[in-house]
């Protein structure tokens, strides 16, 4: 049965990765990012599949984009459409941050971005994530919707053994503390939040020594989030469907 997806950050990475897998398997897209006359990418897919991807603008750490993105949703899907699946992706690091030099302006973008952004944007798709009755399923016995965010195990307090790259490490805990309130909020109503940490990813972002390439942990990231249950829940999974500690 044929899905329907928002990738937020869809324009590179692993965003752009999973517009492309999710296409191949047969779902319809819509796809954002900040600068969508700059996607050529994502605007190329966009022509090989015109009835099934549609681009949107959205800087998820700005109020008024993340309205003017839910108000246009429905003329996308349909007075009848939903979302199935809310993939929160978009994300900054700023990287060669120091103990002593860390600044308040990159704390504050890391956190809208990384976290303000993305829980505010699901409770403003709710409508569109739960308007079925509570506990609803597929035929499947599968969870309707599945919101994920996709984390760090930067994010793990747990597994804090070093000073670096505070900025997105806070931001990123900040988020997972996001993704266990969403599980609590959406308990019942046929969704199921998950915070994945995507590994060590080959994407700018991650630099060239990474070890996953965008393929193998979205492959992997998809796999965990078709298996998804409901007492999942509020978890904390890597690529692989490994729990990481909080």
């Amino acid at each position: 049965m044929a899905r329907t997806a928002l990738v937020t950050g869809a324009n590179r990475g692993i965003g752009l990765e999973f517009v492309r897998q999710l296409l191949a398997r047969g779902d319809h897209v819509v796809a954002t990012c900040r600068h969508p006359g700059k996607a050529s990418a994502l605007n190329a897919l966009a022509g090989d599949h015109p009835a099934r991807l549609h681009v949107l603008p959205l800087d998820v750490a700005d109020a008024k984009s993340r309205a003017s993105l839910v108000h246009d949703l429905p003329l996308v899907l349909g007075d009848d459409g939903r979302i199935d699946l809310l993939l929160n992706n978009a994300g900054v690091l700023h990287s060669g941050e120091r103990f002593g030099h860390v600044e308040q302006a990159t704390l504050d973008d890391s956190l809208r971005t990384n976290a303000i952004g993305p829980f505010l944007l699901a409770q403003a798709l709710v409508p569109l994530l739960c308007d079925v009755a509570p506990g609803h399923a597929d035929d499947t016995g599968s969870p309707r919707t599945v919101i994920a965010n996709i984390s760090s195990q930067l994010g793990s307090i747990a597994n804090t053994t070093r000073f670096g790259t505070p900025s997105y490490a806070i931001s990123k805990a900040a988020q997972n503390m996001a993704s266990a309130l969403l599980a609590n909020a959406l308990a019942g109503r046929g969704v199921v939040v998950l915070a994945l940490h995507p590994g060590w990813v080959q994407t700018e972002m991650g630099g060239a020594q990474a070890q996953v390439t965008p393929v193998d942990a979205v492959a992997g990231l998809l796999r965990v989030i078709d298996a998804a249950t409901p007492s999942q829940s509020g978890s904390f999974l890597d690529w692989r469907g490994e729990p990481l500690p909080w």
